[in-house]
């Protein structure tokens, strides 16, 4: 097992310096509080993700349309009728 890059061995060494600095009682609560935070994290990173995203299909839709050719332009604007004609 690896997860960010720390396998087995140093993570139950990490476990066993937790567990003697915090304590058994401690330990649950502490696990809950970083169980929140790295969710909390994981939805704030999703939602900037997905804004992102949708401000470069605007931005994307934005540059197709300032691109046409001129004629494409022209023929998508409404013709003004001449009386004069």
């Amino acid at each position: 097992m690896n997860i960010f890059g720390i396998g087995l061995p140093e993570m139950a060494v990490i476990f066993t310096i937790a567990l003697l600095v915090f304590g058994p009682k401690k330990l649950p609560e502490i696990g809950r509080s970083m169980g929140k935070a790295l969710r909390g994290f994981q939805d704030a990173s999703r939602d900037f993700e997905s804004e992102f995203k949708r401000e470069a299909k605007q931005l994307e839709e934005a540059v197709t349309i300032n691109n046409k050719p001129e004629t494409e332009k022209v023929a998508a604007t409404p013709k003004e009728d001449n009386a004069d004609s």
